[in-house]
């Protein structure tokens, strides 16, 4: 791909982890929206972005240590997709929830700042 030399590695491998959270995210909706899979379109799409979201975070994965890569990526699709449940399909969100959410960042962000970076490919 062209504009992969534009970018280092690392903030590649940043922009593929955040992609692959963004349809880990996307599959999980269409997931909601296919009724146990009984609606065809929505399992489809479901299933689609999970592939991707894999696809994308072993990208990632190559410059950000798998550790890392998969706290920030379970992380953030957790956070994002319990705001996304409450914004869309009022899941309710309560102090607790919340709380819980902000345990969760806390520990993505510990991780993320004591981990040594992999060493180049």
């Amino acid at each position: 791909m062209a504009f992969t030399y534009l970018l280092e590695a690392k903030s590649l491998a940043w922009l593929w982890l955040a992609a692959s959270v963004l349809s880990e995210i996307a599959g999980t909706v269409a997931l909601r929206q296919s009724d146990g899979f009984s609606r065809v379109v929505p399992a489809v799409v479901a299933g689609a972005c999970y592939v991707l979201a894999v696809w994308w975070m072993s990208l990632a994965m190559k410059h950000i240590g798998m550790g890392v890569t998969y706290a920030v990526w379970a992380g953030s699709g957790l956070g994002l997709t319990a705001l996304l449940g409450a914004a869309l399909f009022d899941e309710p969100l309560s102090g607790l929830r919340l709380a819980g959410l902000a345990l969760v960042v806390a520990g993505v962000v510990t991780l993320s700042l004591a981990a040594p970076s992999p060493p180049a490919r």
